[in-house]
């Protein structure tokens, strides 16, 4: 290869890398939560098999959801009474209970056609994004809000999704709360329920 030859393709490679970078930060919440939802229908209404499909949509997931934000949000103050080795086992638990219960429930979906309306900052590490679930035969529109996190926004990442004025990061922190508080306060019964829900939930 000619130095010349050489030159042009490294050249290249920067302007292909420059364009991308501010394509990336170019992207505005509305349209990352667009582009997740069409990622998403194409893998539900290809011909793959739901096994294959579960797989696909957990790939999704831990690109585009704050699973970590959304895990210690989930523990509420109970996240105070962990040491750092437990803050390490839950999040591993949480992270394959949220991709598993996630994916299963989702890939259930032949192919829901969802509408992203319009985007509101809310401040300088939040913006949501309102959205449709468009009515089908029997069955009747839902709005749905999408959380997300932009304080970079060359990464922004989705923290809650609200349907209907019903956050799902509440109801899943008040469901956590309820597991630990039933028991005594003892937080390694949430762990063990989790773990149940990753080793026998199908």
């Amino acid at each position: 290869m000619t130095l010349k030859r050489s030159l042009f393709n490294i050249l290249l490679v920067v302007i292909l890398l420059f364009s991308f970078a501010k394509l990336s930060y170019a992207l505005e919440p509305k349209d990352f939560v667009q582009s997740t939802i069409d990622k998403a229908s194409e893998i539900l209404s290809s011909e793959s098999s739901k096994d294959e499909k579960i797989v696909q949509l957990r790939d999704i997931a831990k690109n585009t959801v704050d699973i970590r934000g959304i895990g210690f949000y989930s523990l509420g103050s109970h996240r105070k009474s962990l040491d750092s080795d437990q803050k390490k086992e839950y999040l591993k638990i949480f992270e394959q209970y949220f991709l598993k219960s996630f994916s299963s429930r989702l890939a259930e979906y032949s192919n829901p056609k969802i509408r992203v309306d319009s985007q509101e900052k809310l401040n300088e590490k939040y913006t949501m994004v309102s959205s449709t679930l468009l009515a089908g035969e029997d069955k009747p529109e839902v709005k749905i809000d999408w959380r997300i996190v932009t304080k970079d926004p060359n990464s922004p990442l989705i923290i809650d999704v609200v349907i209907e004025g019903v956050s799902l990061a509440k109801v899943q922190k008040e469901e956590f709360n309820s597991i630990i508080q039933s028991n005594g306060g003892d937080i390694k019964v949430l762990f063990n329920t989790l773990q149940e829900f990753i080793t026998y939930h199908l």
